[in-house]
């Protein structure tokens, strides 16, 4: 990138030294050394249009594609209706990106207008963003919203999706938030520990619900915990399951996050996804990045403005609490594509058969000589503990072209089922884990 950076080698210099640093490697410690690149680029000699295409069709060839598939852990396999890639694939909505001369592009904004609203109804909310780029951050820019000068403590559960709590330490060791981890008790939440540590220092607290590992939170208690203290309720939340479970507005919830890949997106080895965002009226102001409101123009017709975006993230960046300015456009596309295809019947269908296909297969593995970790209720995600070898029954069933679930240790398994497994499919995954 050096010939694309107008700063000199002094300026630079003058600028880590600003820091606290020495130099770039300095800046850059924190990175494992055998993971920098230090020969530069080992790029081959340009090839035609046709070498081109020979040598990805066989790198393509490579990739395994599994006729059945049990593992959830943040990304998950739905059906996908045909509709989505068909509106996606006009070009006059191939963008990836709101344009700056936003209100020029009506269409566009119309569709993430579309997009945020029905992200309220499915949560319960008042108002959403336009999305953010993926669910751990959504967590993270959640945390973010809810810090003030009294008030500089958030905790998190410790049953969430570890990639979301990677992103919150992250995020709150740059924004000097003190971040505690509230431990888990049988699969949830700890609310013991959850109340002796509750004062009027604590900001926020975040849970997952379901959580990491499918178990359903008792999240009406947590919230009463939470507001007791004058905190603020965050919960992370899968869409799917919200067309059977309550919305995180019935629980309580200030502020609601998640990833939005489930709601149309293909699994697509880890992305582009989006992390979707939506809270009640009187944190509106703290939404990070863009929002997108409805008005009428001079002739008294609809129109579609980016709203509310004279804020500290755009004119005051020190004072900023969040520095996200852009969204997910074409994958908030998606979404609302898939949101007003499946409809309300739709997703409760989806999310019916996610649970109950699940509990088949709980059922099923626990005849196979498994036992079920999950001590209460679940969505479509469960614990398995066995003797067997965790290696050894992925691996016997990756030979029959099915992808297992989630490996957790050498004995416990993080299984998941959506609306795809069938019958057919658990059964034989059921005889092959009894074979091994």
């Amino acid at each position: 990138m050096g010939s694309y950076i107008p700063n000199t080698g002094k300026e630079q210099l003058e600028m880590l030294k600003s820091m606290g640093y020495s130099s770039m490697d300095d800046l850059f410690a924190a990175i494992p050394d055998d993971m920098k690149l230090k020969d530069g680029l080992a790029l081959p000699e340009g090839k035609s249009e046709l070498e081109v295409s020979r040598i990805m069709k066989g790198i393509a060839a490579k990739n395994r594609v599994f006729s059945s598939i049990f593992r959830g852990a943040g990304a998950y396999n739905h059906y996908i209706p045909a509709v989505v890639s068909s509106v996606l694939s006009n070009e006059s909505v191939q963008t990836a990106y709101t344009p700056y001369q936003a209100e020029i592009s009506q269409g566009l904004l119309q569709s993430i207008f579309e997009y945020q609203t029905m992200i309220c109804d499915l949560t319960g909310m008042d108002a959403s963003n336009a999305s953010v780029y993926d669910g751990a951050e959504a967590a993270a820019e959640g945390i973010a919203m809810c810090r003030d000068k009294k008030r500089n403590r958030a905790l998190i559960s410790a049953a969430v999706l570890p990639a979301a709590l990677e992103t919150v330490k992250t995020y709150c060791f740059g924004n000097e938030i003190e971040l505690e981890i509230i431990p888990e008790k049988n699969g949830v939440t700890d609310l013991d520990y959850l109340k002796e540590h509750m004062d009027k220092s604590v900001a926020c607290v975040y849970i997952q619900h379901p959580n990491y590992y499918g178990n359903l939170e008792d999240a009406e208690a947590i919230g009463e915990i939470v507001h007791e203290s004058g905190a603020k309720y965050i919960m992370g939340v899968n869409p799917i399951s919200l067309g059977v479970l309550k919305t995180p507005a019935e629980y309580g919830a200030d502020i609601a996050v998640g990833e939005g890949q489930p709601l149309g997106l293909p699994m697509a080895f880890g992305g582009p996804y989006l992390g979707f965002m939506a809270c009640r009226e009187k944190m509106m102001r703290k939404l990070p990045g863009r929002i997108v409101g409805q008005t009428v123009d001079a002739d008294g017709k609809t129109g579609y403005v980016l709203t509310l975006q004279a804020r500290e993230q755009h004119i005051r960046r020190e004072k900023a609490s969040s520095n996200i300015c852009s969204n997910q456009a074409l994958c908030a596309l998606a979404v609302g594509v898939y949101l007003a295809a499946m409809g309300n019947e739709g997703l409760e269908k989806a999310a019916t058969q996610c649970m109950s296909k699940a509990h088949y297969l709980a059922d099923q593995l626990t005849g196979a000589g498994f036992a079920v970790e999950n001590k209460g209720d679940f969505f479509h995600e469960f614990v398995t503990v066995s003797s067997k070898d965790t290696d050894k029954v992925l691996a016997a069933l990756e030979k029959e072209n099915i992808l297992g679930g989630q490996k957790l240790d050498d004995h416990r398994i993080l299984w998941c089922c959506t609306e795809m497994n069938t019958k057919e499919d658990m059964d034989l995954l059921v005889r092959i884990v009894k074979e091994v």
